[in-house]
C-alpha cells in the first residue's frame, strides 16, 4: 500500500519533501493555518492538499518540518487532535531541535497514543532527481518510518536512543552553520582592520577549498538567518552550560541575530561580505 503523509509546514523543506512524495505518488497533506500565500503557493505547487487539523489524524505518517522555536507549539496544538482520532499516525518530529527539545515533544505526543520518531534533516530541500536529502531516525518505531524509503524519500535508521538523530543534526549543523558564522566574522574583522584583501589572498592560496566553502555558505546565509538563531541556541543548549563551547555557539546565534537585521535593513554588512567574496563592486 503507498501511504498518506501529512507534512507541517510547508515552508522551502516542508514543500520541498512534499514534492518528492507526491512525485512518488504519496498523497500528501498539510495544513494552512496561520501561513502566508507564500506557503499556500508552495504547496499548491507541490501537489499537497490542504485539509483542517482533524484531517491530518487520516494519515500514515505526519512529519512536523517547522523552525525549531516551532516544534513544541506545534506537538501542543496537534495533541488534541490527535488525541481524539480514532487513526493514529506516526509522528516524525524532523526538527533542528536539541535532546532535551525532543523529549519535551515526544511527552507531549505520548498521551495521544501516537508512536513517535525522534528524526533529523541534513541537506537542502530536495529537487527532483537528486539525493543528497538525507533523513535519520531514532527510536523504536523508525523501522516504521523507514518505508518511505520506497516512496522517494532517503531514511536512515540509527542505534541508539530516541535523541540520537537530534544529536547528529545539533552536531553536523554546529559545525557547517557554527563554521559559517566564525568565517562571515572573520572577513567582517578583517574588513574592519584593513586586512581583507590580504585575508583572501591568503585563504585562495593555502586553504583554496575553506575559501570555496565560505564563498558558498556565507551568501546562502543571508536570506536563511533569522531562521538559524534559534537553531544555534538549540545547538548551544545541546552542547551544554557546563562547556564553554556553549558560549561560542550561542555567539553564533547572536552573529545570526545580526546578519537577519542586517539583512532586512541597510545591509551594510552583508555588502561588506560580498566585496570581499568579489559578488560586488566596490
Amino acid at each position: 500500500m503507498i501511504p498518506t503523509v501529512a507534512i507541517v509546514a510547508p515552508g522551502s523543506m516542508g514543500a520541498g519533501v512534499g514534492r518528492r512524495l507526491t512525485d512518488n505518488n504519496v498523497m500528501v497533506l498539510t495544513s494552512l493555518a496561520g501561513r502566508s500565500a507564500a506557503s499556500a503557493k508552495r504547496a499548491t505547487d507541490a501537489g499537497m492538499q490542504a485539509v483542517e487539523d482533524a484531517a491530518l489524524a487520516k494519515a500514515d505518517f505526519l512529519l512536523s518540518i517547522v523552525p525549531p522555536g516551532e516544534a513544541l507549539s506545534l506537538a501542543q496544538r496537534l495533541a488534541p487532535v490527535l488525541a481524539a482520532a480514532d487513526r493514529k499516525p506516526v509522528y516524525v518530529d524532523c526538527n533542528a531541535i536539541s535532546p532535551p527539545t525532543l523529549l519535551k515533544v515526544a511527552e507531549t505526543i505520548k498521551p495521544t497514543g501516537c508512536a513517535f520518531v525522534g528524526a533529523g534533516i541534513i541537506g537542502p530541500p530536495p529537487k527532483p532527481r537528486s539525493n543528497n536529502t538525507k533523513f535519520y531516525a531514532a527510536g523504536p518505531f523508525a523501522k516504521n518510518f523507514a518505508a518511505l524509503n520506497d516512496h522517494g524519500l532517503i531514511v536512515r535508521v540509527l542505534d541508539g536512543p530516541l535523541t540520537a538523530a537530534a544529536a547528529l543534526k545539533m552536531s553536523y549543523a554546529g559545525i557547517t552553520k557554527g563554521f559559517t558564522a566564525l568565517g562571515a566574522s572573520m572577513m567582517l574583522a578583517a574588513t574592519r582592520g584593513g586586512s581583507a584583501e590580504a585575508l583572501k589572498a591568503e585563504l585562495a592560496e593555502s586553504q583554496p577549498h575553506l575559501l570555496a566553502f565560505l564563498g558558498q555558505s556565507v551568501p546562502g546565509m543571508y536570506g536563511k538567518a533569522y531562521r538559524w538563531v534559534a537553531e544555534l541556541d538549540e545547538i548551544s543548549g545541546f552542547v551544554g552550560a557546563d562547556y564553554d563551547e556553549n558560549a561560542m555557539l550561542s555567539a553564533a546565534a547572536r552573529f545570526y541575530e545580526r546578519m537577519a537585521t542586517d539583512q532586512a535593513g541597510e545591509k551594510k554588512e552583508i555588502a561588506a561580505l560580498d566585496r570581499f567574496l568579489g559578488r560586488s563592486k566596490r
